[in-house]
């Protein structure tokens, strides 16, 4: 049996962007090479690994093979950027997974400034909430994330995100340095069920309130839509003032917590070497850009492997 880096990387392809044609424009190959190369693939493994419809989806072998194929590819990625290190020309593509919150509050920013400051390192985003982002960064879908308040490990904490109160700008309160979460009593309080729920559920608990929200929206844009539309208040991260309309505004919340965003890479695999280069480069430029945003933002957390 003789397997090759083309099959593997043209199946992945396929897989990822759920069909051929778009595999191929993301290769930069015709649709019949990528064709090609994963019939040469299911040949060598005497059994198909894709079901070929709309969504192309993998068969039982195939979801058996993805993993070890992405495990693969990301060893080969990590032996070329050894390579590259070694005479100093940092390149290759890091694929970055993270939250809704933190893909439109902090990433923009980043890939802009990356762009400038690494532009030989190409920098792909997937958007999925916790559990895809840890699931994707586990199985090689992902060289790297920005991880919200992971267990210690290595990683560099981009910062320090606080939890604000979400009001309309002709709220009662919206004049005020900070809101007491028990003000908010009597409004309606709106919630989009992901990863800070469990973060708001605190903050109520600690100021002794039931936890009882009138309305669950998945869309952020929604959420904030609803809060402009005078339908209730929320409460969100710091990270997502950039997000935030005109005629909103976001006040420090009283009881204070915040959660730790790090950009990190996977635990149990070798790490694609321009992560490193990547990590230090954002603690720097949101170091310096600090005095421009209340978001808290500290030096690297345990040393990057």
């Amino acid at each position: 049996m003789t397997l090759n880096l083309p099959q593997l990387r043209a199946f992945l392809a396929v897989v990822d962007a759920g069909g051929f044609s778009a595999a191929a424009a993301e290769l930069g190959m015709s649709q019949s090479a990528v064709s090609h190369a994963v019939a040469s693939l299911e040949r060598e493994l005497t059994a198909p690994l894709l079901v070929r419809s709309t969504p192309v989806r993998t068969t039982v072998l195939g979801e058996q093979v993805l993993p070890h194929a992405r495990i693969a590819l990301s060893a080969v990625r990590s032996v070329e950027q050894i390579a590259a290190d070694a005479t100093e020309t940092m390149t290759g593509t890091v694929r970055l997974a993270s939250t809704p919150t933190v893909c439109q509050g902090l990433v923009p920013g980043l890939l802009r400034h990356w762009c400038e400051d690494q532009p030989r390192i190409t920098v792909r985003v997937f958007e999925g909430d916790s559990g895809e982002v840890s699931a994707w960064l586990e199985d090689g879908t992902a060289d790297a994330a920005v991880l919200i308040d992971p267990p210690p490990g290595p990683g560099i904490q981009l910062a320090m995100d606080g939890y604000r109160a979400l009001l309309p700008r002709d709220h009662p309160l919206a004049g005020e340095p900070l809101v007491d979460i028990r003000d908010l009593e009597d409004d309606q309080f709106l919630i989009s069920p992901n990863g800070c729920e469990a973060r708001i559920r605190t903050i109520h608990h600690l100021a002794g309130l039931r936890f009882t929200p009138t309305h669950r929206v998945r869309d952020l844009a929604t959420l904030i839509s609803m809060v402009q539309a005078g339908i209730g208040v929320t409460v969100l991260s710091e990270v997502s003032r950039s997000l935030i309309p005109p005629d909103l505004i976001l006040l420090p919340l009283e009881p204070q917590t915040s959660r730790r965003l790090v950009l990190t890479g996977p635990e149990a695999r070798p790490w694609h070497p321009a992560i490193r280069t990547l990590a230090e480069s954002a603690a720097g430029y949101l170091a310096r850009t600090d005095s421009r945003s209340p978001m808290a933002v500290e030096g690297p957390a345990p040393a990057l492997p």
